[in-house]
């Protein structure tokens, strides 16, 4: 298979995990027998500094004609005083409307070997949290009408939406929820917003072509308490854009390891996906080869299984990581008593823990 993928490292340590993801690529092409040819975007922050934008169309151009987009992290405190029209974060937004991708998923994954990272108490996690957050990515309050008076005393934002924006999101929810155990959330506020009511109206009527699915409805500031106090409830949650950005991060952190995990943006798979680790650009560790790859490098497995239907191939890399685990490697970030792993030879940084995972690969 031959495949052209544009790389999109943006700001901060975006360029030091999208390099390692990119060797863990290259393994999986030359063990499998695939050929990956890389395209480089420039978008976030540093396209306002070399552009003064942070997303030119010739740069989304090169996004939209590879087959997948693989994304580090856009945005920093460098750019927080620049004009709202042109923050690095517009370069997300142009990107998720550009490529036309409109369904986040972002699984909450807490791995057995970082448990002890988890801050909720056993009783409460057992033997582990698995949660799929299906997030509406391009439409809602985020990109409804918004405005500021003239005065500057008063501003508004719209939330938005049509049937089919939330009838493509809630049947992806059950067709998630149909392979895994069979339980669609839908969360919303249909005790305040109209858009909410006719969230739950769409999900009622698509639910009659899955009976085998159980659905669900909870108000989002229940769902945000439940998410801690009894997360294994859930097993496919599906929402709006602001709703599901915000419950994607609490439900990260309850897993504890959020330098962890990866997530995907699809549309109708005519193009490309984007594909992103779920965490920042950290700019104080840029460069310092102290940053955490194992989310990109998984977001790149997502990558294979979704966009390119290599799901021996991304098991593989997912199989790595795991191994990886096993024996004991963290970064910082997951190293929990950092003397311990230190003392025990097993704290590594970036660099190496990329190739730690292509080693492991190739076992």
């Amino acid at each position: 298979m031959n495949k052209t993928i544009a790389l999109i490292p943006g700001d901060g340590i975006g360029p030091d995990v999208i390099a390692e993801a990119v060797n863990v690529l290259n393994a999986v092409g030359k063990k499998f027998g695939h050929s990956f040819e890389y395209k480089n975007v420039i978008a976030g922050g540093c396209a306002i500094d070399k552009f003064g934008e942070p997303l030119p169309k010739d740069q989304l151009d090169i996004a939209l004609n590879a087959d997948s987009a693989l994304l580090g992290a856009v945005g920093g405190p460098k750019w927080d005083d620049v004009a709202p029209e042109i923050r690095p974060e517009k370069a997300l937004l142009g990107l998720r409307g550009g490529m036309k991708v409109y369904a986040n998923l972002r699984p909450a994954l807490m791995f057995k070997q970082l448990k002890a990272a988890c801050p909720l108490k056993d009783e409460v996690v057992g033997d582990g949290l698995d949660i799929l957050i299906v997030r509406e990515l391009t439409g809602g309050i985020y990109f409804g009408e918004r405005g500021t008076s003239e005065d500057g005393k008063t501003a508004w934002d719209t939330e938005k939406y049509t049937w089919a924006e939330i009838e493509r999101i809630v049947r992806l929810g059950f067709e998630s929820a149909k392979n895994r155990r069979k339980i669609l959330t839908v969360v919303d506020k249909a005790n305040i917003l109209n858009s909410s009511r006719l969230w739950r109206k769409v999900a009622e009527t698509v639910h009659a072509e899955y009976p085998e699915v159980t659905l669900n409805f909870l108000y989002v500031d229940n769902a945000a308490m439940q998410l801690v106090r009894n997360p294994k409830q859930f097993d496919v949650i599906a929402t709006s854009n602001m709703f599901g950005d915000i419950l994607s991060d609490e439900a990260s952190q309850i897993t504890g390891s959020i330098g962890m995990l990866a997530s995907a943006s699809l549309g109708d798979g005519t193009g490309p996906g984007l594909y992103e680790p779920i965490h920042g650009s950290a700019p104080d560790i840029a460069g310092k080869d102290l940053a955490n790859p194992l989310a990109t490098i998984l977001s790149a497995a997502m990558l294979l299984r979704y966009d390119f239907k290599l799901e021996e191939e991304a098991k593989a890399i997912e199989t790595a990581v795991e191994k990886v685990l096993d024996d004991g490697w963290r970064t910082g970030d997951i190293a929990g008593d950092i003397e311990a792993v230190k003392a025990a030879g097993k704290l590594v940084g970036t660099k190496k823990m990329g190739e730690l995972v292509v080693e492991y690969l190739n076992k």
